[in-house]
């Protein structure tokens, strides 16, 4: 492999793992380290510890509690917010990883991409199932998961087999997560103002006009009665 394919392949297997960690970081670890251990990957030596069965094992059984967590509306959701605080960071330690033995220059900057790519992709699935959780039936949350279990089967796969092909597709995916999010973020938002009003987290203005009152010792206003009677 010359210099150029071997920066493509890199590139590929930094922006892959990173993207997939922030689509479902479980699934990603598991195929990384099964694939480095059975031989099927070569994975750079930064990345090798994935190939530990302790690591497998561990990333298994995550997968199969986020595996049935994804297919109950709100309960992924949940799921989500929390994995915030996990598919980012891991993003920037996989993509550091990724890119080898190389300055430290260079792994602060695949770092700075990974945990972009990380964020983007986590911020489109969770405003997706947002979304989809605003349907009253589960079907659609057991497809979206499916799917973005088999997006992320393919997704590294392409970035492994296909490098140049997946990195076309990545930019693609970037460019309609720019167009898309800040519409999924405006729908959601309306969505969360909607739902707190429902449970009186957010009082509607005649609600909160007759809360003000009764704590001034007023009485709501009435229309002035005429002096004749009508």
């Amino acid at each position: 492999m010359n210099g150029y394919e071997n920066l493509v392949a890199t590139l590929a297997l930094t922006m892959g793992s990173s993207w997939a960690s922030g689509i479902n970081l479980y699934a990603a670890l598991l195929i990384l380290g099964l694939g480095g251990a059975t031989g099927n990957i070569t994975l750079p030596h930064e990345l090798a510890v994935l190939e530990n069965p302790f690591i497998i094992g561990a990333a298994g059984v995550m997968y199969l509690v986020q595996f049935f967590a994804d297919k109950i509306p709100g309960v992924d959701s949940i799921s989500d917010a929390l994995q915030t605080f996990v598919r980012i960071p891991a993003g920037v330690m996989l993509a550091a990883g990724a890119v080898g033995d190389v300055s430290p220059a260079l792994e602060i900057a695949a770092g700075i991409l990974g945990g972009g790519a990380a964020a983007t992709s986590h911020a489109a699935k969770t405003g997706t199932r947002l979304m989809i959780n605003t349907s009253p039936e589960p079907v659609s949350n057991w497809t979206a998961s499916i799917s973005e279990d088999l997006m992320v089967v393919g997704g590294l796969w392409t970035a492994l087999n296909h490098p140049i092909l997946f990195l076309i597709l990545f930019v693609i995916f970037i460019g309609l997560a720019i167009w898309l999010l800040p519409k999924l973020w405006r729908l959601i938002r309306g969505l969360l103002v909607k739902t707190a009003q429902f449970l009186r987290i957010m009082s509607p203005p005649a609600a909160a006009e007759a809360a003000s009152s009764r704590e001034d010792g007023k009485s709501p206003r009435h229309p002035p009665e005429s002096s004749d009677g009508y």
